[in-house]
């Protein structure tokens, strides 16, 4: 589910089209507002489940959509990732910081601690994925014997060529453990409501954060030929 967010309010924006700097972030401004999980994540919760809740997620927007969830449902177990400088305030979710856009051991561990978390789950559980851009980096966890350095060094060389995002995390799921729908298969049987921030254009589920609870088929020769493709591998 990508949240929809609510109109942003109709007053007009305070800087002046005469004034291109001061209306650019006039406009940011009202588009971040518009967004803010304090605003759109409560109408989009169904009623609290009787049954035990996880919640879990990645991303810049992560922890405050963790925020507002508990602002809706009160306490929480779960853990969610979040980039350096943007944990919020939470009574039972754990916020852990990792970085972004390149991945580190931060995000490695707390991402293995998630994949616990899923661990022994019921059919009567309910696991709440709180998904926003740039959980791509965060939710790190190597496929294989794929080394964290090694993502590490084809996350750099993929940011420095210019591929767009779509190609960029095709190939992201094919390195990993919990990209391209794993994390929420990983949580069977319980059942998973994700809920998604875009910060990809078209909004497309399997885009952002590179799909961690949409099904993923792989095709791991046309990830190795976009990579030859943008100069990433020889």
């Amino acid at each position: 589910m990508t949240l929809q967010a609510p109109a942003p309010p109709s007053a007009p924006l305070a800087a002046s089209p005469a004034d291109p700097p001061a209306f650019l972030r006039a406009l940011f401004e009202t588009a971040v507002a518009a967004a803010d999980p304090m605003r759109t994540v409560a109408p989009a919760l169904p009623p609290r489940p009787a049954g035990r809740v996880v919640v879990i997620g990645a991303g810049k927007a992560s922890a405050r959509m963790a925020e507002a969830v508990e602002a809706a449902w009160g306490p929480c177990e779960g853990l969610v990732i979040t980039r350096y400088g943007h944990a919020r305030p939470c009574a039972g979710i754990e916020i852990v910081e990792a970085a972004h856009p390149v991945p580190d051991a931060a995000g490695e561990v707390a991402t293995r601690r998630v994949m616990r978390l899923l661990e022994g789950l019921s059919a009567e559980d309910l696991v709440l994925a709180l998904i926003s851009g740039g959980g791509s980096s965060l939710l790190v966890q190597p496929a294989g014997q794929i080394t964290l350095e090694e993502k590490r060094l084809v996350t750099s060389g993929l940011l420095a060529s210019g591929a767009p995002i779509g190609e960029m995390n095709g190939i992201r799921k094919e390195l990993s453990a919990v990209k391209g729908g794993r994390l929420a298969a990983a949580a069977f049987p319980a059942r998973v409501l994700a809920l998604l921030i875009s910060d990809v254009p078209g909004d497309a589920p399997a885009d952002i954060a590179s799909g961690p609870t949409v099904g993923h088929r792989g095709d791991a020769a046309r990830a190795l030929a976009a990579l030859a493709r943008w100069g990433v591998v020889p």
